[in-house]
């Protein structure tokens, strides 16, 4: 029989005493028995000291002593199988199998009985000890208390420091009468202090809920405010314990007792604190115990949020009510006069426990709480807001006269915020201060919601008008402005309590919710505020500030802020609501921009060398890059010339930095190494501001422009490849700015050259073939179910991306051969564009598929590329003509058979092969989405899972050929043909043209299948003849072409444009627009065209293969009037002859503005077509404006519409759209203007809103717009549309259309006035010079 010794006994009674000394704390904080219960029953699994308690390691030495031949013996009968219950050798099933036999034993349950009276024993002889020390410990309190005057609370905690002897007791209603007696004010101090004492030990809501309660709560009342700190600190602790061990219905009614408490207080009591230095003593007996019992109040307040959901919303408002309640206490009088002395409030009190006001932030967190709050604030006590808008008021009031007294206030504040210990008492000024702080951060987060805003505007004291939300907002910003410095130069010290930094985090705040930021934001007050002291330093005055550089950098944050939302960035273009000097209304962008290239200059004689350092510089520069990365922003920016002021100071600290000397070890080196770093930080930083222009893609020409697409390439890469944020306000990271640096040829070749081509490669090929081979035995990779895996498809994204374009094609593969190597090796990783094309795409060899670890998803991987390559027709041209893309499918197609040897095998359906097959049919037929049929790269369910039929030579199969469209020409054909025999034999004025275009208009509205074949080639070739005649609407001289016949046979047409020829017949065959013989023709106006343009090419110096040798593309517009023209080569030729002269030409004819003499020699030589930096660009700021979820949904997936304007346009929307749509978009562009290009994208768009969201969210935005075609659009459905884009966009499109051959636009923003100082200087300096030789225009020798 296993029992427990006698001394045993008496050891088990100190190892449970050490036990639940231990985890007294975690008892103490239950709130009830059963939660106690339920920590002791789970102490194992929430004490990770568990097993090292004494007490846990003696009951394990018993049980084993207990119960260990019974364990042994019952493991070896069920390993053997012998029991009753025998089990094999598993290991878990022994173990169930042996603890359920060892538990049903007879040693279990005598085991279990001993122990259970043992422990009986020991927690009764417990019991008694406790019984015995708490009367001992009364009895010895009792002598202390007769022998020992008042003493002094040293405790700084109000919250009572609970143990495991401090327990509860059952207490009866007899009890609890006869206890409120004792506690009544009149009894003596030694009773009241008694009754303290039992009041302790008992559960508070037996207390709360006794018929004496009230008259207990007026005694504990009168206790609190005994003069007795014993009395009323024993109070507090049991309010402490209330708190922390009852449900809110309990400690509401503690919370709002001690809460009328300190307000009787406060209202019997006239506490002053004097103005000046001397302030109150924290320590005054009186002050002492309101702040104790403030602090218990605030702790409270900031923990009630986590658990007054779970009860009655009358429970949280009573809370709630009874704390305004006490702090709308305010004196009747107000104040005294200045210097003298001022009534304490409980505000001062709190602001100096809570000086952030955490415990209101934490009220207004949850809208549970916070529409109570909203309720109480509009219904009674508006006086809180009223106190708190008033202290700001006098603050901001106050600042010019205790400027200097307001930092010594901060840096107390601040030391009284990480240090409260070590202070004893606060002046009046640091009280006030402190009050402003939390008064600001009670607005601040009033100004969040919509309800706190509705409270204002507010009335207050001598103030004629009521403050509104603007009001507030100036009077926050000129406090800013008085104390823009944190008070200490300590760098390691923090200045969270310095006013700049309380004002700039509810300015960040605002600017970061839509609806704030409009009401209190973005009105002409805060603006002008914020750009008062620009202004002046523009006008050569001097700002009032206390530190010019500091607050001017305060004041570009905070615009910065504002600028980086849409509504910001509108009211900085476009509200002209400032006045500069002699009355003029500017936009505040212009003062911005005017500002920063001042500052580049270094032309501000008010503003000292030290204010305008590289810090202040670059803080503005940062806000003129939230406009200047936008299209809209740019628009207006551009005038300036801002990109090469900002390229012109880096080239100066480049060179600088360059010329830097290296420190010697013997000399000091310190300030040479400053210097070094100082200007690597603001070189950086100029480079970081030119990259920020590749956000748009006119601002990526004006990048190329400048000469440092390189070295600013180069560092977005070194940002990129340690994943660093674009900036503190973008959200997204380089993704997009990549995707458009991709789309231009200078841009390829600047990633290419910094390394970035080569990571993504290499990127790629390791989540592709290598894998996570260090734990692929523990953690297996999983089987991939889709055709590209999610761990590739970042990177297959970002290939999408980078080759997107065909000019980043023609400059990362043009002239490249593939290696085609006989053996492959399985550490060889490609590092290039041709490397991975010949290891995942032209697998066309054993050793290449030997090579591939993943051989099926990694050239699964590899056709899907193609797949999306080749959708961009020139691109496809360039791989065919390069690596015989098709003929290599094909072949692959070929051995794919049963019978590889035989002629009868039938083609193997497996995944390779359905994706090779969908490659062929896609480069193999042409047209849009009603003209072919592309078959789907998944099996279908039933005995035919894949009915599309396969083939290894061309043609295609007619399966994948839809019927021929059939033209329908209706009677009303009559009315095209009227209009143009009415005016065929008549002289065609100006007005002709307006006639034609609501005649066409018309038509595309009503009928606009009409507008096909010969109608529509017979209107083309008259509306672009009387263009091309009328010198009005002429922009390029006419064309005089005259090409010898010899000259034009001798040409030579590129491999590219051959195949292309072949597309070109393929689908005039199928519209049946082509005669048998109409090869020779196209090909002769091909080269006619290239023998024209050749004649308009500019010479260039320039390395860029898209730049050598004319145009390296397709001429696809010829092939399209070609067809348009029914194969008639004189018609096509006389009609793009007529065309180039047209402005229309420069963007709808890539080839004809191509390297061309007609745009300055920098555009030509920049390798960026206008189609990319004019008609994209507006594309995107036009659809920012008209179709905000699309240009969000492009930004989110990293993509650009520029890239997908560019396929569109550069390949005449062939494969998109139907042939009548192509036509429609080509007459649109004749007929109506240039600039309904770039409506047609917006629309294009526009109509795919639905598809474009859905594929952004599956990520697949990219591979969805280039491989389908677009359903469903109809020119003539959106025309009405683009007309409206056309009333409100013209003006600025098509003006700047016409800039192209002079994209520097005129001086805008100029105005005589503004410089008539200016000027007048210069007369002064060099009148006597020039007007002296001015006079002697009649005789220039003398």
């Amino acid at each position: 029989m296993s029992q427990f010794p006698a001394e045993d006994e008496a050891e088990l009674l100190p190892l449970l005493r050490q036990l639940l000394t231990s985890i007294k704390d975690r008892i103490s904080s239950a709130p009830s028995i059963e939660c106690a219960e339920e920590i002791l029953l789970h102490l194992e699994e929430t004490d990770k000291n568990f097993h090292n308690y004494e007490f846990v390691k003696y009951l394990r030495q018993y049980v084993e002593r207990s119960l260990g031949t019974v364990v042994d013996e019952e493991t070896e009968n069920n390993a053997r199988g012998d029991g009753p219950h025998g089990v094999g050798s598993g290991h878990d099933t022994l173990i169930h199998a042996v603890t359920r036999s060892t538990r049903e034993s007879d040693e279990y349950k005598q085991m279990m009985q001993t122990l259970k009276n043992t422990m009986i024993m020991v927690v009764e002889s417990l019991i008694d000890k406790f019984e015995e020390d708490q009367l001992r410990k009364e009895e010895m309190h009792r002598e202390k208390q007769h022998g020992q005057s008042d003493g002094h609370y040293t405790d700084n905690c109000s919250d009572s420091d609970s143990s495991f002897n401090q327990s509860y007791a059952f207490i009866k209603q007899e009890q609890l009468h006869a206890l409120a007696e004792k506690l009544d004010s009149s009894q003596p101090r030694e009773v009241r202090w008694e009754a303290l004492q039992a009041l302790c030990c008992a559960p508070p809501s037996d207390v709360l809920s006794c018929e004496s309660w009230s008259s207990l709560r007026r005694s504990l009342s009168a206790a609190l405010a005994d003069p007795d700190s014993d009395l009323s600190d024993k109070v507090l602790r049991f309010f402490a314990k209330t708190f922390s061990s009852s449900p809110l219905n309990v400690t509401r009614e503690i919370y709002t007792s001690l809460a009328k408490s300190v307000e009787s207080h406060f209202l019997s009591h006239k506490l002053n604190f004097p103005t000046d230095s001397t302030g109150i003593e924290v320590n005054r007996p009186d002050i002492s115990r309101l702040l104790k019992q403030m602090r218990l109040m605030n702790d409270f307040q900031k923990e009630v949020t986590t658990f007054w959901i779970r009860h009655p919303e009358k429970y949280m408002e009573e809370v709630i009510e009874s704390t305004f309640s006490l702090l709308s206490l305010h004196p009747q009088h107000g104040s005294t006069s200045l210097g003298t002395e001022r009534t304490l409030e409980p505000v001062h009190l709190l602001a100096l426990l809570d000086v952030k006001a955490t415990w209101f932030k934490k009220w207004m967190h949850g809208y549970y709480s916070r529409t109570v709050v909203f309720r109480l604030l509009e219904r009674k006590y508006k006086s809180l807001i009223v106190a708190a808008l008033q202290q700001c008021i006098q603050y901001s009031e106050s600042c010019e006269h205790f400027s200097d007294e307001t930092s010594d206030v901060t840096r107390s504040a601040e030391q009284q915020d990480t240090c409260p210990a070590q202070r004893s008492s606060y002046t009046g000024r640091e009280l006030e201060y402190a009050v402003f702080v939390h008064s600001l951060c009670v607005l601040g987060k009033l100004l969040i919601y919509t309800n706190g805003r509705k409270l204002f505007p507010i009335k207050v004291k001598k103030r004629k008008d009521p403050v509104s939300l603007t009001d507030l907002v100036v009077t926050l910003i000129n406090i800013m402005y008085q104390h823009p410095k944190p008070p200490h130069s300590d760098a390691s010290r923090t200045d969270s309590l310095s006013p700049s930094t309380l004002v700039m985090e509810v300015l960040w705040t605002l600017c970061e919710r839509t609806e704030c930021a409009a009401e209190c934001l973005y009105q002409t007050p805060v603006i002008e505020t914020l750009l008062a002291p620009v202004i002046a330093l523009l006008n050569g005055q001097q700002a009032k500030l206390k530190s010019p550089g500091a607050t001017l950098t305060l004041i570009a944050d905070a615009l910065a802020r504002i600028g980086n939302t849409d509504r910001g960035l509108a009211l900085f273009l476009y509200e002209k609501n400032l006045v500069l000097a002699h009355g003029e209304s500017t936009s505040a962008a212009d003062v911005i921009v005017q500002f920063t290239q001042r500052l580049l200059d270094k032309e501000l004689p008010s503003l000292g060398q030290a204010e305008s350092s590289h810090t202040l510089c670059g803080a503005f520069i940062f806000v003129c890059r939230q406009m200047y990365n936008t299209c809209e922003g740019l628009q207006v920016l551009r005038p300036y010339g801002l990109h090469n002021a900002i390229a012109a100071a880096w080239k100066k600290t480049s060179s600088l930095s360059e010329r830097v000397t290296t420190p010697v070890p013997a000399a000091s080196a310190a300030t040479p190494s400053q210097e070094l770093q100082s200007m690597l930080i603001w070189e950086e930083t100029l480079l970081d501001s030119l990259l920020n222009f590749a956000a748009t893609p006119k601002g990526l020409l004006l990048l190329q422009q400048t000469g440092a697409i390189k070295e600013c390439v180069s560092y977005m890469f070194s940002r990129f490849t340690k994943k660093l944020q674009v900036s503190r306000c973008e959200k997204f990271g380089y993704g997009v700015m990549v995707t458009q640096v991709a789309a231009t040829a200078p841009g390829v070749v600047a990633l290419h050259s910094s390394g970035f081509v080569q990571v993504l490669v290499v990127e790629l090929w390791s989540a592709l073939e290598c894998g996570r081979e260090d734990i692929r035995v523990v953690h297996p990779k999983s089987t991939p179910m889709d055709p590209i895996d999610r761990s590739c498809l970042k990177s297959f994204l970002s290939l999408v991306n980078l080759l997107s374009s065909p000019e980043s094609m023609w400059e990362l593969l043009g002239q490249q051969t593939l290696p085609n190597k006989s053996e492959y090796t399985l550490r060889e990783m490609p590092t290039s564009i041709p490397d991975l094309i010949d290891r995942l795409i032209a697998v066309n060899s054993d050793a290449k598929i030997h090579s591939l670890l993943n051989y099926e998803q990694s050239h699964t991987f590899g056709l899907r590329l193609l797949s999306v390559l080749c959708c961009n027709l020139d691109s496809f041209l360039l791989l065919e003509s390069q690596y015989y893309i098709c003929s290599m499918l094909l072949q692959c197609q070929r051995e794919n058979v049963t019978e590889p040897d035989g002629a009868e095998g039938e083609f193997i359906i497996d995944s390779l092969s359905v994706e090779r097959n969908h490659v062929l049919v896609r480069v193999g037929v042409v047209g849009g989405p009603s003209e072919r049929k592309l078959p789907p790269r998944a099996l279908q369910e039933g005995a035919d899972p894949y009915p599309w039929p396969m083939f290894s030579c061309y043609p295609v199969p007619q399966r994948y050929i839809s019927d021929t469209l059939k033209t329908n020409h209706s009677k009303q054909e009559s009315e095209i043909n009227a209009f143009l025999a009415s005016s065929k034999n008549t002289e065609k004025d100006e007005s002709w043209m307006e006639i034609c275009r609501r005649q066409y208009c018309k038509v595309m509205t009503t009928k606009p299948n009409i507008l096909t074949g010969t109608v529509l080639a017979g209107f083309l070739e008259e509306v672009v003849a009387h263009l091309s005649n009328n010198t009005t609407e002429r922009f390029f001289l006419p064309a005089q072409y005259e090409a010898e016949e010899s000259s034009v046979e001798s040409a030579v047409l590129s491999s590219i444009q051959q195949l292309g020829i072949h597309i070109c017949l393929r689908y005039g065959s199928y519209l049946k627009q082509l005669k048998d013989d109409a090869e020779q023709d196209l090909t002769l106006l091909l080269k006619h065209c290239q023998v024209f343009l050749s004649s308009q090419r500019a010479t260039n110096a320039s390395e860029l293969t898209f730049l050598q040798d004319g145009y390296p593309g397709h001429d696809w517009l010829a092939s399209t009037v070609f067809l348009i023209m029914a194969g008639d080569m004189d018609r096509a030729l006389r009609w793009l002859l007529n065309l180039s002269s047209l402005l229309t030409s420069a963007f709808i004819w890539p080839a004809r503005i191509h390297a061309s003499v007609h745009v300055p020699v920098e555009i030509s030589g920049s390798g960026i077509p206008p189609v990319y930096w004019c008609t994209a660009h507006y594309v995107e700021m036009l659809l920012k404006a008209e179709v905000p979820l699309v240009h969000s949904a492009f930004r989110m997936s990293g993509f650009t519409p520029s890239q997908m304007c560019l396929q569109w346009l550069g390949q005449c929307f062939w494969n998109y759209l139907d042939w009548p749509e192509i036509c429609h978009y080509i007459s649109t562009c004749v007929v109506m203007g240039p600039d309904y290009q770039v409506y047609m994208c917006v629309a294009v768009l526009k109509h795919l809103q639905p598809d474009i969201l859905q594929h952004t969210q599956a990520q697949q935005l990219q591979v969805f717009l280039k491989e389908e075609p677009i359903q469903g659009f109809r020119v003539s459905s959106y025309l009405e549309y683009m007309e409206r884009l056309e009333r409100s966009y013209r003006s600025v499109v098509l003006t700047d259309m016409r800039h192209i051959r002079n994209p520097e636009e005129p001086i805008q923003g100029f105005r005589v006035s503004s410089y008539l100082e200016y000027m007048e200087r210069l007369e002064r300096s060099y009148r006597s010079v020039v007007l002296t030789d001015m006079r002697h225009i009649r005789n220039p020798v003398a």
